[in-house]
């Protein structure tokens, strides 16, 4: 298995143009099979998870090929409604395609999806959203069969908003009869990106990145080219980094609304932010500053996607800060191995309380999840000494060429693949 193996203590310094957005991406090509044609989507990252998705589309008869940033979809020649389990396993997004395949064959077949190990994620709202069109939804074991003579608009409160369950009621619902309105739907950045591409192909809807999304189903959607927006969670990633290490990095292509709560928390961290248009220049030439709470909830909150990296600064900060985890139960995995470095941290449920240390230390450590993983990346670069960083298959899953990136910006930081044995 691949490795990471970084030698810290050097600030970062330079500009970086932040990669086109994983969980924006991976919906909108889920998307793609409700017109038939091809589609041109440009900015899309190069990540495994692409990879996956794409391979997943291949499976069900689209041709699919990835080049500089740019995927040509042709989806006219999809025939297959059954998604293979291997490639579910792989990848809990996934997930998306169930709205999509049911609203274009009537029915498919689909299992329970893989992906990090973070925390119970079920996907009971996904099932529920679309039985409120009018599928009948068949459990056996771990396969789950949907079917839908024809889907028909509705009326669909979300118990809690689920970014994965509004995003697949929105494409079914794309192409069904009548109005349907999700209440308490999840308002992420990148739910409104799906909304833009779905209208560009032609569908009718309105309120994404509100609490209420309503869409008027069309008879059919027409292929288009599409851009995907900045990837908010790797521009963030950039900005913890260049504050850990005490650096200088500017950002381009960003959409800073979309970061604005981790703005306001690095900014009571003593970081220096400038935001100009798509820019934010992140710099830190002293310790940081504990922050008192900080606690992750559903977007325009602080994003549980960076709890794990802002964690990192809070162990260098002068002082006890207290970070709580709301979305997923199994997101502190990263501090046992954060504690190998020399972090002070302890976790109570829910909850890490961290008295800042002076300085963290290299050590071998594991990547139990992809954003954990990208947070040990960061510890190494701030740490004195060696860091090795193991199972970076999970870091590969949402940042492309993470090495090359940092690299760019100055980083010691190499990737070590072992050589296989005859």
């Amino acid at each position: 298995m691949d490795k990471l193996v970084i030698e810290g203590g050097k600030p970062l310094s330079g500009t970086i143009v932040i990669q086109g957005a994983k969980n924006a991406a991976l919906p909108i090509l889920a998307a793609s099979l409700l017109a038939d044609g091809t589609t041109t989507l440009d900015h899309v990252p190069d990540l495994l998870d692409i990879d996956v998705m794409l391979n997943i589309l291949r499976e069900l008869g689209c041709r699919a090929e990835h080049t500089g940033g740019t995927v040509v979809l042709d989806t006219e020649t999809a025939h297959i409604s059954h998604v293979p389990e291997s490639l579910m396993r792989q990848m809990r997004s996934s997930i998306f395609l169930m709205g999509p395949l049911l609203a274009r064959f009537g029915e498919t077949q689909v299992y329970q999806p893989g992906g990090c190990a973070i925390g119970e994620r079920k996907i009971d709202l996904h099932l529920e959203g679309l039985q409120a069109l009018g599928a009948e939804i068949e459990e056996l074991g771990n396969r789950i069969i949907c079917r839908a003579d024809k889907l028909r608009g509705a009326d669909i409160h979300l118990s809690f908003p689920s970014v994965g369950a509004t995003e697949n009621i929105m494409m079914a619902a794309a192409l069904a009869e009548g109005r349907t309105t999700i209440s308490n739907a999840a308002r992420e950045p990148e739910i409104q990106d799906l909304q833009g591409f779905l209208n560009a192909m032609g569908a009718k809807i309105m309120g994404a990145g509100t609490d209420t999304i309503t869409i008027d189903g069309v008879q059919s959607l027409t292929p288009c080219r599409y851009k995907v927006i900045p990837d908010r969670i790797v521009a963030g990633t950039v900005m913890v980094a260049a504050a850990a290490t005490r650096g200088q990095v500017t950002l381009q292509n960003t959409q800073p609304a979309h970061l604005s709560s981790l703005i306001h928390v690095l900014r009571r961290a003593g970081v220096q932010i400038v935001v100009d248009g798509d820019i934010i220049k992140v710099g830190s030439a002293t310790r940081p500053r504990a922050v008192e709470r900080i606690v992750t909830s559903p977007y325009p909150a602080f994003p549980t996607d960076l709890q794990s990296q802002v964690m990192v600064l809070l162990a260098l900060a002068d002082g006890v800060s207290v970070l709580k985890e709301t979305i997923f139960e199994g997101r502190l995995k990263h501090v046992d191995e954060l504690s190998r470095m020399g972090a002070d941290i302890r976790v109570d449920l829910n909850a890490a309380f961290i008295r800042g240390v002076p300085r963290l230390y290299g050590a071998t450590v594991e990547a139990t999840d992809l954003r954990a993983g990208a947070a040990l990346v960061i510890a190494g670069l701030a740490a004195q000494g060696k860091t090795v960083v193991e199972q970076i298959h999970h870091i590969d899953r949402g940042y492309e060429k993470i090495e090359t990136m940092l690299a760019r910006l100055g980083a010691r930081i190499s990737r070590y693949s072992p050589v296989p044995n005859n």
